[in-house]
């Protein structure tokens, strides 16, 4: 770590590190990765080990699973599609997946799942993009038969069997009824996993293979994808998930012949890439030049301000915000401070250290990865435990909380 210019003083990299290694020594973070990008310059530590009981250290190129800030990279193969005119945003959606014609729609969430009204409209591709098309992870709606349906089905990662191939998902997902009317409110992640279908039914190939084509290679992002390969896997830690209780730590998922050995059945885009802080870097730096890598334009700027801009309507926003206040584990988030775009938070409203129009998202994996045009700063915090416990949340807090500390102009 030598003398910074850019924009941060070398003190205040200092007291990053400090308070990053002070979560590390507590013994609650067996080991991260972070990175602070500002301009040409970029700041990375990486702290503590790879297992909670020791083992290979923590390096620059160790390899996360980025859990749901998979969501805000992926939603570049919808972009590029945008781009061409492949889709438009208010193409109905179920000439590439039929599965979805004809909705039902609850007329109360909590109620049965046969008292149904019709779809006043059919899905457009906005409604997929916004996480607006009618089903989602409802949090504050778990124990009622729409969500109980959901986990039966499937339909969500993290669940003891995998989801099913894609045709064979999206044929459950056709089982069900809406939650609410397209369009009509924001809903959580099911809409990002749907994404990918799309992306694939369109482009004539599968979702890994186009975002690889067309975001990935020409980004330079050589380790992120939705499984690592065998003569990567050492790089790989772990995945905690600590008791809630005992705060013991309980090993979710393992590298070797663990979720991620393996191509999936079902790439997630809600959740499912694996990737490192240089490649997630390449990706949201991208995005702050507004669709630029060096000359080469990966996406228009019009799709960047689409994707990076507050799309939600106030009686939306109003979901956004419950989510937030309901689940505390996830309102340490930075991403809880108003709205959404494509596949990413939207700050609308100053609620911490960062200023509006920061934008990105956080993962259940105990990762952070947001960008703010003002400061044009990209941070990037990755760990191996899980959100079954405040701990990897409250190093996420710090770690913006003292980032927004040393920048200095």
């Amino acid at each position: 770590m030598g003398k910074s210019s850019g924009g941060f003083s070398e003190a205040g990299l200092r007291k990053v590190r400090d308070v990053l290694a002070r979560h590390v020594d507590s013994g609650r973070i067996p080991g991260l990765v972070a990175l602070v990008g500002r301009g040409d310059e970029t700041y990375v530590e990486a702290i503590g080990t790879m297992s909670h009981d020791g083992g290979p250290p923590m390096r620059r190129d160790t390899i996360f699973r980025m859990a749901s800030t998979s969501k805000p990279v992926t939603m570049a193969a919808a972009m590029v599609l945008l781009d061409e005119c492949g889709l438009r945003l208010d193409d109905l959606v179920e000439q590439w997946l039929p599965e979805l014609a004809d909705r039902r729609v609850l007329k109360r969430i909590d109620g049965p799942l046969d008292d149904t009204v019709p779809a006043r409209r059919p899905i457009t591709v906005r409604d997929v993009l916004t996480s607006t098309f009618g089903l989602g992870m409802d949090m504050t709606s778990l124990g009622t038969p729409i969500m109980n349906a959901v986990f039966e089905q499937g339909l969500t990662p993290d669940l003891p069997t995998p989801m099913p191939e894609p045709d064979e998902w999206m044929r459950r997902l056709g089982t069900l009824p809406l939650m609410h009317q397209p369009g009509e409110q924001w809903q959580y992640h099911i809409a990002s996993d749907l994404l990918g279908v799309l992306v694939a039914r369109v482009a004539g190939q599968s979702f890994e293979t186009f975002l690889r084509e067309r975001v990935f290679g020409p980004l330079g992002m050589k380790d992120t994808g939705f499984h690592v390969p065998a003569d990567r896997i050492d790089r790989l830690p772990p995945l905690y998930a600590p008791d809630p209780q005992t705060g013991e730590f309980t090993v979710w998922d393992e590298p070797a012949n663990g979720r991620w050995s393996r191509p999936p059945a079902f790439p997630g885009g809600g959740g499912g890439l694996v990737s490192t802080v240089d490649d997630y870097h390449a990706y949201f730096r991208m995005l702050l030049n507004r669709g630029m890598q060096g000359s080469e334009r990966i996406l228009s700027r019009p799709a960047v301000e689409l994707m990076t801009g507050n799309r939600l309507t106030p009686e939306q926003t109003a979901t956004r915000t419950a989510m937030a206040r309901d689940n505390v584990h996830v309102s340490y988030g930075q991403g809880q401070h108003g709205g959404w775009g494509f596949g990413m938070a939207v700050r609308t409203y100053r609620g911490d250290y960062a200023p509006v129009g920061q934008f990105g998202w956080d993962g259940g994996s105990g990762t952070t990865t947001y960008a703010d045009p003002e400061n044009r700063l990209v941070g990037i915090l990755l760990t191996q435990v899980g959100m079954s416990v405040p701990h990897a949340a409250r190093l996420a807090q710090d770690f913006w909380t003292t980032v927004y500390q040393e920048i200095v102009d």
